[in-house]
């Protein structure tokens, strides 16, 4: 069982707080709002020591809170051909028969630029579609990949956006769910 973060009890903590607002927000499919609400709220208190690891648990919670409430398909925090995974959108099945259709989202806890290239290329070995390979990251660190920048006022709070594009734009009914 993973053990409970500070990060993410205060990434929850403020969700149960604002449920009344981010549920009306989610009715209004304003995804984008959210995010930069959740962002806005727990940033400072989240940089104040060890950024780059926390930015990365509070990205990872965020994800998969607004993943779950788009009911966008994904699989979180698993392992494939002995590389984990962050995210992968929809599954691995998908990723394995046909890679165009599927996206993993790197959320890594440093922002050494060295380690998370390296990352890349574990990634590429089972992802071959390298623009299907996204990145959360405190900073743009000039990769080629799709970077999300998670600040405020980043780029990260249009990921959901981006998602569901990605996943409307592949032509499979089942994903259409959202029409932002």
């Amino acid at each position: 069982m993973e053990e409970e973060s500070p990060i993410k009890e205060n990434l929850f903590e403020y969700i149960k707080k604002s449920e009344k607002k981010i549920q009306e927000l989610l009715s209004q499919k304003k995804m984008s709002v959210i995010i930069e609400d959740i962002i806005s709220s727990c940033y400072d208190k989240v940089t104040q020591k060890n950024k780059d690891e926390n930015l990365a648990v509070l990205a990872t919670g965020i994800l998969h809170y607004m993943l779950t409430n788009a009911m966008i398909t994904s699989q979180r925090k698993i392992e494939f051909q002995g590389i984990s995974l962050d995210i992968v959108i929809p599954d691995l099945k998908t990723l394995e028969k046909d890679p165009k259709k599927s996206i993993i989202i790197h959320i890594p806890e440093t922002s050494n630029k060295i380690l998370i290239k390296e990352k890349i290329e574990l990634l590429e070995c089972i992802q071959p579609e390298k623009q299907n390979i996204w990145l959360v990251l405190n900073e743009d660190l000039g990769f080629k990949n799709k970077t999300f920048e998670i600040k405020k006022g980043g780029s990260f709070t249009n990921i959901i956006f981006e998602i569901v594009n990605f996943v409307n734009v592949q032509g499979n009914d089942k994903f259409k769910i959202l029409k932002i």
